[in-house]
């Protein structure tokens, strides 16, 4: 062998070593979700934006079907076989897997603080020491209207209760629409859209929430039963048979054309933007009075953790860090409109329905659904008896201050407050 050919097999060798160390540098994250619907959003603009500044990790979006992911995931974690990174459900469901080990505390992460304690509330210990999840986003309550019904009424967006009546009142004289777009067949979105939407005016958002779980307030007390009494109004703008109609019904009503308001969700936005014919705008819950604090129900939804037993635990935290990130939150919040960031960050949308909705954030306090944390964990539960009495009241089969009592009165039966 010549010195020439020895020469030229040495530098090859060394070259095939260094991209082979290049190559083991690499590390791989795979992440599990329950959102099948996100897989393009991810492999088409998530992962790419981060794998360009990041080009040492690679990515891998892995979801399963939402009603597998909790069983999947856990027997995939117990069995050392999950991904390095778990997105998370709000409140108890990851707060267990907190519990058992299986998601590592972010609390120190950079870029966590770029949350609020109301965004973070989800994905934390009772006591708020511990944070093991990054918020990624949230929905946001309020009313969408048809805004080409307004004109033609000639009515004014409405600020206060006073005014919103008065719309409501103006709207039924017409008889071309239904004032309120709305159903108690399925419960839930008497609850969902009417009691959780219009209730944080009366109890204060976070501070009336807190002082429920705290035992400083009850359920009975006016200001949780005052949003009950208004609801009961309701029942007279309702369309025909509205007992019997079901959500799909009340979605179709408003997108049809043939209703004023929906009670809303901002998770409403993209579908409504592909099935309604008219002009819509959005108005959040109308306080009392003018001049009043607004209260906004701003639910914190779905977050990302790190497998505590991944083993590229460095790489992992890079992109939670990332998800944590403005960037990041500009692409998600603008891919999924209605599904907003829970960053301090104010993310400009492009989609005008869900930039009024997020603008509300500037001019209200946010709060989160009453009886997502900690006070639904026992039997009755309280969130699902609240959708019983909140549909029950709208019906006009129980009075705002029975549906109340009964509420406390389950509570008291297995929730004992550590004051």
């Amino acid at each position: 062998m010549t010195r020439k050919t020895l020469t030229a097999l040495l530098l090859g060798s060394s070259m095939l070593a260094s991209a082979g160390a290049a190559s083991a540098q690499d590390k791989t994250l795979t992440i599990e979700s329950w959102r099948n619907d996100d897989l393009s959003i991810w492999q088409e603009k998530l992962i790419p934006a981060f794998e360009a500044k990041n080009p040492g990790i690679k990515v891998v979006f892995s979801p399963s079907a939402p009603t597998e992911y909790n069983a999947a995931l856990n027997a995939k974690l117990d069995a050392g076989s999950a991904g390095d990174l778990i997105t998370c459900r709000p409140f108890d469901a990851s707060l267990e897997l907190y519990n058992k080990g299986h998601l590592a505390d972010l609390t120190a992460l950079p870029g966590m603080e770029n949350f609020s304690s109301v965004a973070k509330s989800a994905w934390q210990t009772d006591d708020g020491a511990a944070t093991f999840c990054v918020p990624m986003a949230s929905v946001i309550h309020g009313f969408i209207y048809n805004a080409d019904a307004f004109a033609q009424l000639g009515i004014a967006v409405p600020a206060t209760e006073d005014e919103f009546f008065a719309a409501l009142d103006k709207i039924k004289a017409d008889g071309t629409y239904i004032p309120l777009a709305m159903g108690t067949k399925d419960l839930w979105e008497a609850a969902t859209m009417g009691y959780q939407n219009i209730g944080p005016n009366y109890w204060k958002g976070e501070e009336g929430r807190l002082a429920l779980i705290k035992g400083t307030q009850k359920l009975t007390d006016a200001d949780w039963v005052a949003p009950y009494t208004t609801l009961a109004r309701w029942k007279d703008y309702l369309g025909d048979g509205f007992e019997a109609q079901s959500y799909p019904d009340s979605q179709n009503l408003f997108t049809l054309g043939r209703a004023a308001i929906y009670p809303a969700g901002s998770w409403e936005i993209s579908g409504f933007n592909a099935q309604a014919q008219f002009k819509m705008g959005a108005f959040p819950p109308p306080v009392k009075a003018a001049g009043d604090t607004c209260y906004i129900s701003d639910h914190t939804d779905i977050a990302i953790g790190m497998n505590a037993k991944s083993p590229n635990a460095d790489a992992a935290k890079t992109f939670l860090s990332w998800v944590a990130s403005p960037e990041f939150a500009t692409i998600y919040a603008n891919a999924l409109p209605g599904f907003f960031s829970l960053s301090s960050t104010p993310v400009q949308m492009e989609d005008p329905l869900a930039q009024e909705f997020v603008s509300w954030r500037g001019k209200c306090q946010s709060t989160i659904r009453s009886t997502y944390q900690i006070l639904s964990r026992g039997t009755p539960n309280l969130e699902n008896e609240t959708w019983v009495k909140s549909a029950n009241v709208i019906n006009g089969t129980e009075t705002p201050d029975a549906a109340s009592a009964e509420l406390q009165k389950g509570l008291d039966s297995w929730y004992k407050p550590a004051q």
